[in-house]
């Protein structure tokens, strides 16, 4: 479909040629301003043939370029496109926050069409019949499971983040039927966090994963949200999984207050008043 071309781009730019994989650098580096080039500025700007252009692009399904650039429009229309370039040590404050930005928009417009809903539903009613909820996370994730907590125990049940392994194993063999654990990873190839979904499931609990699809951890988990972005985990700080992680967060926490009604809300207006004495009031300006 025209609007998998961005995907497709990036899912095969490794098997490329070199002389192509130029060609698919300049469209993905800015692909809003690849749909204005002509067949010579983006051989140029490549440093590549006009033919060599045309076989990349009858490579990706198209009769030629006039046909691939309607079809790179098409899939911009889909979806805001990722900024692949990575940053370089020569950027300038404004490129590599604007790249930054640009790559942060992308996976959340990605990451929202490509969420399974019935997924949401599901781990939704798990975390509003949970008795206790108990989330685990290491490093960057670490710090997403505590901000889950956060955000959960507004939920009036026991609810307890944990970024250590020692302490999430122990917590994982303790569980009982109806606790619920969580367990965000974004790689889904933490070894201890295998062995701790499956320590969890084994004493009783039900194990929900914010992780990346077909990973170890997610063979482990009873249901899954899952995480799926291009980012290199090897070499840079996750930064845009991070962000998908947070907002998945928002959704579930979203769907346990609509789910317990109108009369749950009482209980969080408690909780927002005991913060008004902390504040400085609001000062009216002058008029």
């Amino acid at each position: 479909m025209a609007h998998d071309l961005l995907d497709r781009l990036r899912e095969r730019l490794e098997e490329l040629n070199r002389s192509e994989r130029k060609v698919a650098n300049v469209i993905l580096e800015d692909p809003t301003v690849a749909t204005s080039l002509s067949i010579a500025s983006l051989a140029q700007a490549a440093s590549v043939s006009e033919p060599t252009v045309n076989r990349f692009c009858r490579n990706f399904g198209a009769k030629g370029y006039p046909d691939f650039k309607i079809k790179l429009a098409q899939s911009l229309a889909g979806g805001t496109p990722y900024v692949t370039r990575a940053v370089e040590p020569g950027d300038s404050a404004t490129q590599y926050t604007h790249k930054i930005f640009g790559a942060t928009i992308a996976a959340l417009d990605e990451a929202q069409r490509e969420i399974d809903i019935a997924a949401v539903e599901r781990m939704v009613d798990y975390l509003t019949q949970a008795k206790q909820i108990h989330i685990f996370g290491l490093g960057a994730s670490g710090a997403v499971a505590q901000d889950a907590q956060h955000k959960f125990f507004r939920f009036n049940l026991p609810v307890m983040a944990y970024v250590d392994v020692l302490m999430q194993r122990m917590v994982a063999a303790a569980c009982h039927t109806g606790d619920v654990v969580v367990i965000i990873s974004y790689t889904g190839r933490t070894r201890e966090l295998v062995d701790i979904a499956r320590l969890a499931r084994e004493a009783g609990a039900v194990v929900l994963g914010i992780t990346a699809p077909n990973s170890p951890v997610a063979n482990e988990c009873t249901a899954t949200l899952d995480v799926a972005t291009p980012e290199d985990t090897d070499h840079y700080m996750p930064m845009t999984s991070r962000v998908i992680q947070l907002t998945l967060i928002d959704a579930l926490a979203t769907g346990v207050t609509l789910r317990r009604g109108e009369d749950f809300l009482p209980h969080l207006k408690k909780i927002k008043d005991s913060l008004r004495d902390t504040r400085f009031p609001i000062e009216k300006p002058n008029k």
